[in-house]
């Protein structure tokens, strides 16, 4: 069997709309994806296609003209959606962490960098509450898990009445025949709503309540952990003073009077160290985290300001910020879109080597594709606020499905390829207005008819593949993707094949001569024997 992957964040449905003096903006709509542990998702698209709208909704940083009109986002149990800002600011930061695009503007310019870097940590200082937290997060999350899922179960079938509700006053049926099984259904759901909310309520109870007990008993045992930690730290202290004293009971010379001070300081200090995150330690840290991102001389840096660094360097350090807490869940909008080509390839280099470093779960938000072949595990296709195209980095380059996704890799310079680069045509729809069919219908010299009339449906190209295109449809008419995407498909492919039967390096391994005793298994096969080299 397959190793199962572990899910780290889960967007479902999203919808976002924007309060403005012209109209109700549709930025992000039914957007829908998972995040799993160690991997890199990419959300690439133009400008406007919703892509930093999502992150910010992940993070609770949505502008306060923000609507958030529909679906969840699950974090560790709880619906991101619904916490309060006193619950937010545990996570946003210190589990999941964002790096923006311009880094000047992410950073204070009046505050030394230091302080930049060491402030989440010292705010979030208490080394035992976060003992504790630790111990019952396991426990917490599943009970939370459970509430959620009742939650969100009666939510949708609330929100299913209010569509039809919606529907009915709207009045747009073509014959009174379809307006009374809709009125029908929804009076039916309407008055067996509380039925069903009661019913639900009690499928979740008794798991509820057995987790909720179990969650009791753990956080029982996290406080008396904790508390015998800090009696630990405590009498170790006591012990270590009391050693010091011994040591120097009969000493009158004040260079060993000196030294006990100092001997006593230091026991006092690393008492605290246990206890919490002192600013020693936050300084230590921050200096340790600054060169891990490839900041030269950190402490002479430590006390400059962000004008003193160039705009490679400032990213470093925004990357450095948000690194402090250790989260498990980075997002990147648009990190490289500032920088020059080499700064731009260093810093990717730098987040792939931390992110294997600390199996970081990333979600990296670019328009750029060559951006995307470097990061991507997975990647979403994203188009006048919602995803078209969604597969591994393999499925979206080696077997594109989306009109716009052809659209994308059409327009990227290559150094191979002959043929004519493509500009997309036309511009982003005015979301005010968002169509009623495919959105990039108006743009692409694929559509049909019913692109116009009606949003196509996720088809299923493959296990990890799906593409919301009419194309797709077994009705449709058969299409081939642009020359230039499929030309560059080949190069790539011939490429990949003439890598793959290179021969193997000598100064890697020793190739000896066949094995006389095996015959080849086909005609014409020779089987290597391959001793590695130390």
């Amino acid at each position: 069997m397959g190793e199962t992957k572990e899910k780290v964040l889960a967007v479902n449905n999203l919808v976002v709309n924007f309060r403005t003096d012209n109209g109700l903006v549709h930025a992000v709509r039914d957007v829908s994806f998972d995040l799993y542990r160690g991997e890199t998702l990419c959300i690439v698209g133009e400008s406007g296609s919703g892509k930093s709208v999502t992150s910010k909704a992940i993070m609770g940083i949505l502008a306060r003209n923000a609507i958030i009109a529909g679906g969840n986002i699950m974090y560790r149990g709880e619906n991101l959606l619904e916490v309060s800002e006193e619950e937010f600011y545990k996570i946003r930061g210190h589990r999941i962490g964002m790096i923006f695009q311009d880094p000047l503007s992410s950073l204070n310019p009046i505050v030394r960098i230091g302080k930049q870097i060491t402030e989440a940590m010292l705010l979030n200082n208490d080394k035992l509450k976060l003992m504790y937290n630790d111990l019952i997060s396991d426990d917490m999350i599943k009970y939370k898990n459970t509430l959620a899922k009742m939650n969100i179960t009666i939510n949708t079938e609330k929100k299913t009445i209010d569509a039809l509700k919606a529907s009915l006053k709207q009045n747009n049926y073509k014959n009174e025949e379809d307006r009374k099984k809709d009125e029908e259904l929804y009076n039916h759901k309407k008055s067996a709503f509380k039925a069903f909310e009661k019913e639900t309520k009690e499928k979740y109870k008794a798991e509820a309540s057995s987790l909720k007990e179990k969650l009791k008993d753990t956080q029982k045992q996290a406080k008396q952990k904790v508390k015998d930690y800090k009696k630990q730290v405590n009498e170790e202290y006591k012990q270590r003073v009391s050693d010091i004293k011994r040591n120097y009971l009969n000493v009158n010379n004040s260079d060993e009077l000196a030294k006990k001070k100092e001997e006593l300081k230091q026991a006092k200090i690393n008492k605290q160290d246990k206890l919490k995150i002192t600013k020693a330690e936050a300084k230590k840290r921050a200096l340790q985290i600054m060169k891990e991102v490839g900041i030269p001389e950190p402490e002479k840096r430590y006390k400059q300001y962000p004008f003193e660094f160039s705009g490679g360097m400032r990213q470093r350090i925004v990357i450095a910020i948000a690194l402090t807490a250790s989260p498990e869940v980075l997002i990147c909008d648009e990190p490289t879109t500032a920088l020059d080509v080499t700064i731009q390839a260093q810093i990717l280099e730098l987040i792939n080597k931390i992110k294997a470093e600390r199996n970081l779960s990333c979600i990296f938000i670019t328009h750029d594709l060559g951006v995307v072949a470097n990061m991507a595990d997975r990647v979403a296709v994203m188009y006048a606020g919602k995803i078209v195209e969604y597969g591994t980095a393999e499925d979206i380059f080696y077997d594109p499905k989306h009109p716009y996704t052809w659209a994308l890799l059409s327009s990227i310079p290559d150094v191979d390829s002959k043929e004519k680069l493509e500009a997309i045509p036309g511009t982003p729809p005015n979301m005010i207005y968002p169509p009623e069919g495919d959105a990039f219908a108006a743009r692409s010299k694929y559509a049909m008819n019913i692109d116009f009339r009606r949003q196509p449906p996720y088809y299923k190209v493959s296990d990890t593949h799906y593409a919301a295109t009419w194309l797709l449809d077994p009705h449709a008419p058969k299409v081939e993707m642009p020359k230039i995407v499929s030309e560059r498909i080949r190069l790539s492919l011939e490429a990949a094949k003439a890598n793959n039967s290179q021969e193997i390096d000598p100064e890697k391994t020793n190739i000896i001569d066949p094995d006389p005793d095996k015959k080849p298994e086909k005609s014409g096969e020779v089987k290597y024997i391959v001793k590695p080299k130390y």
